[in-house]
């Protein structure tokens, strides 16, 4: 994060993350002009402009559908955290691969048409009076422009102009063009399909997808049961072996909001489980020098007031813990922005 807004706050962690990236997306699109004239029937021509377009076509919908997976593989692994990390970078290597596409068949199927290119786009796009005839342009057309949306606005000074839930919306709207983008395959490229590497790719990938993503939502169910009432707002939240050192053990209450209590040494210490750049899950985070970083986007905030470390000013509630032997009872009303509390020290016996 950054102080002013700047293009791109450069980090070690992102030059590695998108260089990594960026060797990851041109060996695909080298290995695939490479070996895909090798695996197409022996029937059928494949000019290179065709070539060019399958390849990142292909390519763009592997990496949206990765986008997509980083979430729910977070969650089910922590070790797939730095994925998630920039994961933004990411999804706009990922418009830019489908803008390429785009422009790819432009130049190849529209290049000598008499029509302008946007008009023969949708002029040339029509339906048979049969479902195998369906129209599959408009799917991509509007697909490629949510991305360019989530493109441009990825930068945080859309967040801050916005507001998280507004960015957050807008955003969230990257399902919707995943969805465009199989019906855009589907009615497109796989009513053609000679080869059955394609309908695997496409059918494999979704289906993976949904898989993760009901996995993910079946563990945080199971995880999102309410902390159990004790009195005058206190609940009991767990014990204090279940708090793991340097890290974070997330209760959620029963009005639904989450709280985050982490185990720094010997002492413990409650804040709320959203952070306050994008509700990412500061619980999954890990502790380093009293503060706690945001697995999502890297924003700290210490343990004993909630705020970031200056010249920053971003704040999250912190709440009151008490120890009743090895249990945990935690306080459901936040404290007012900024209040500092003692951090709650674990007897040594229980150490």
């Amino acid at each position: 994060m950054s102080v002013a807004y700047r293009p791109v706050g450069w980090t070690r962690s992102k030059i590695i993350y998108d260089a990594v990236l960026l060797a990851a997306v041109a060996l695909y699109l080298v290995a695939f002009l490479r070996f895909a004239p090798a695996a197409r029937p022996a029937s059928t021509l494949l000019d290179a402009q065709s070539l060019a377009i399958k390849a990142y076509g292909s390519c763009g919908f592997l990496l949206l559908t990765l986008v997509l997976m980083i979430g729910p593989l977070a969650r089910l692994d922590e070790r797939f955290l730095p994925l998630l990390y920039n994961r933004r970078h990411f999804g706009v290597i990922t418009c830019a691969v489908a803008a390429s596409h785009a422009m790819a068949v432009f130049d190849w199927y529209f290049a000598y048409s008499p029509l302008s290119p946007w008009v023969a786009l949708f002029a040339t796009d029509v339906a048979s009076g049969e479902l195998r005839g369906l129209p599959f342009i408009p799917f991509g057309v509007l697909a490629l422009l949510i991305l360019l949306v989530l493109a441009a606005t990825s930068h945080d000074f859309w967040l801050s102009f916005l507001g998280p839930p507004v960015w957050k919306a807008i955003h969230m709207s990257v399902y919707g063009a995943y969805g465009l983008v199989v019906l855009h395959v589907g009615f497109g490229a796989l009513q053609d399909a000679r080869n059955p590497g394609l309908p695997m790719l496409v059918c494999g990938s979704a289906g993976a997808l949904i898989a993760l993503h009901l996995a993910a939502a079946w563990r945080e169910r199971r995880r999102d049961r309410p902390a159990a009432f004790q009195a005058e707002g206190w609940v009991t939240a767990g014990l204090i072996r279940e708090v793991p050192s340097g890290r974070g053990l997330v209760v959620p209450l029963a009005d639904g909001s989450s709280v985050a209590i982490f185990r720094e040494n010997d002492s413990l210490a409650a804040i709320s489980h959203l952070c306050a750049h994008q509700n990412g899950p500061l619980g999954e985070g890990r502790l380093r020098d009293g503060c706690v970083i945001c697995p999502w986007h890297g924003y700290e905030y210490r343990l004993r007031d909630g705020c970031a470390p200056a010249p920053f000013t971003e704040r999250v509630a912190t709440y009151r813990l008490r120890l009743e032997g090895e249990t945990i009872l935690l306080d459901t009303r936040p404290n007012p922005l900024g209040t500092a509390v003692e951090l709650v020290a674990i007897p040594e016996a229980l150490r």
